[in-house]
């Protein structure tokens, strides 16, 4: 009995939902379709590069199932859009249906070929439409693509094995075949100027003997896991000058991504290094932003040479996945420079060599993920693959006018080792901070020996510590002080005549005494 009416029960409420539903009885859609968006925008791509992929949302706002008759591309399977319609790929598709008050998505994407389209100053508006159905009941949804025109340096693949090309680098005289994707840079493309962007596949080297020359303004983008390698007794010499609108930025050079899409403008780790390889000289920055790099500059050994081996100047580094600077027994030179919001340090300078720093903003503002390290690291070892220790002076770090700051505390790390054998010499590890505000408050008293000091002024000069900075916005890489900042009018006069403007070109005063940092203060 109970199984009968178990049965029953169950029969009548199919016969109900049965009635309430009429399946598959789908009506042809009047033109009343609404959607999320008129127009969809696909930002800026280059030339051959695919777009990341946009959605557009088709409304059903009616009682009734309805059936789309036709949803495509106005320009058809010439198009250089493409869709995508319930996981179906596709630039035409017929009777695709939309429940009663239910929604469709529709997935856009684009690959466009410069040279097919008329092009202004080398970039072009590339449009279609998404039609859907036809005559009186066609709607449209517009289809918005900026596209750049671009030169492209990439290395060779070997059509039958699939192999790319890599790097054959001269090491102390020597032909060392590495496993590095790149190639050389030809006599050609030595110079790169602002004409139109940069799209680096690989890494690129600027071969011996030769100097790779960055014109003002130009733009330099670099794919995944790519960069520029500055190989032995060659040089690189980057040629920014001060823009007349720092956020226009047009006399800067710029290395960033290839993505030029907003969500990818503040995306750490997109792109490897600029590496000053071993024996490189006399290499030269100036004005310029390097942003979204895994490590924005890479500095490797020469710390005895007459000249740094890295000189730069009014240089912006932000957004880099592990170092901002990561300098390796090395020689670097650096005024009204400006790093934040690193994912390991700001500022490295690792197996000792030479540093000298002044009126520059080295702070650490990263907050993707727990960061280890303080925005400045100086030690004087590196410890190998088998955990041995490789110990080197540090010949001289000097901080002149810095502010070292950031959202962890302290700030900055001296991490010395000295050899056991007490029959060796002990390593110089010379250093010195003058006129800088430091974030350092060691509360728990785990920093302490002759390095943490801080009353002795032959290490520790006229130094603020633990003072607000009062930066702009951090958050955004803003790191202009104001008028309250614990670093306006404290910095040392007799660096003014070395540097006598900030980064943005504002006077340096003597009297009162300018700011400490790469800015002069402003009011916000």
């Amino acid at each position: 009995m109970k199984r009968t009416l178990y049965f029953i029960i169950c029969f009548g409420f199919l016969l109900l939902w049965s009635s309430c539903r009429k399946d598959f009885e789908f009506s042809p859609s009047s033109g009343n379709l609404e959607f999320s968006k008129d127009i969809v925008y696909l930002d800026t791509v280059f030339t051959n590069i695919g777009s990341s992929t946009y959605n557009l949302k088709v409304y059903n706002r009616s009682d009734e199932d309805i059936t789309i008759p036709s949803v495509g591309l106005s320009r058809g399977e010439g198009s250089n859009y493409r869709l995508n319609i319930d996981g179906n790929a596709g630039k035409l598709f017929t009777n695709v249906e939309i429940l009663a008050k239910d929604s469709l998505f529709v997935f856009v994407e684009t690959t466009v070929d410069i040279e097919d389209e008329t092009t202004l100053e080398n970039q072009f508006l590339y449009t279609d439409k998404i039609e859907f159905d036809s005559g009186a009941n066609l709607q449209n949804v517009e289809l918005v693509t900026l596209v750049k025109n671009a030169i492209f340096i990439y290395p060779d693949r070997d059509n039958t094995t699939g192999i790319i090309e890599t790097l054959t680098l001269t090491v102390n005289g020597e032909q060392i075949e590495t496993e590095i994707q790149g190639r050389e840079l030809l006599p050609e493309e030595l110079t790169f100027t602002n004409e139109i962007p940069y799209v680096i596949y690989g890494y690129a080297a600027v071969p011996s003997g030769e100097t790779l020359t960055v014109d003002a303004g130009a733009r330099v983008h670099f794919h995944a896991n790519s960069g520029l390698l500055v190989s032995e007794a060659a040089s690189l010499h980057v040629n920014g000058q001060l823009s007349t609108d720092p956020e226009l930025m047009e006399n800067e050079v710029i290395f960033e991504g290839d993505r030029l899409e907003p969500g990818f403008a503040e995306i750490p780790g997109q792109w490897g290094t600029i590496w000053l390889f071993e024996n490189s000289e006399n290499n030269i920055i100036e004005h310029a932003t390097i942003k979204n790099a895994t490590v924005g500059i890479l500095s490797d050994a020469n710390a005895d040479t007459p000249t740094d081996k890295l000189t730069i100047e009014n240089t912006q580094i932000y957004n880099s996945s592990n170092y901002g600077i990561l300098g390796r027994n090395t020689s670097i030179n650096a005024k009204n420079l400006v790093i934040n919001n690193s994912g390991q340090v700001s500022f490295a300078a690792t197996l000792g060599g030479k540093y000298n720093v002044t009126h520059s903003t080295i702070a650490n503002y990263w907050n993707n993920s727990f960061r280890q390290f303080p925005a400045l690291l100086i030690n004087n070892f590196i410890v190998d693959g088998n955990g041995t220790a490789l110990l080197t002076d540090l010949t001289e770090a000097n901080f002149n006018n810095c502010i070292i700051y950031g959202n962890d505390n302290p700030e900055f790390l001296l991490d010395e080792l000295q050899d056991d054998d007490n029959t060796t010499p002990p390593l110089a590890f010379n250093f010195k901070f003058t006129n800088c505000l430091i974030r350092f408050q060691d509360n728990n008293d785990d920093f302490n020996g002759a390095n943490y000091d801080l009353d002795n002024e032959d290490l520790y000069f006229n130094n603020i510590f633990n003072g607000d900075p009062n930066f702009r916005d951090s958050s955004e890489n803003d790191l202009i002080i104001g008028e309250s900042s614990s670093a306006k009018e404290q910095g040392d006069p007799s660096f003014v005549s070395q540097i006598p403007s900030d980064i943005l070109g504002v006077n340096r005063p003597t009297s009162p005494k300018p700011d400490i940092g790469a800015y002069q203060h402003t009011t916000f």
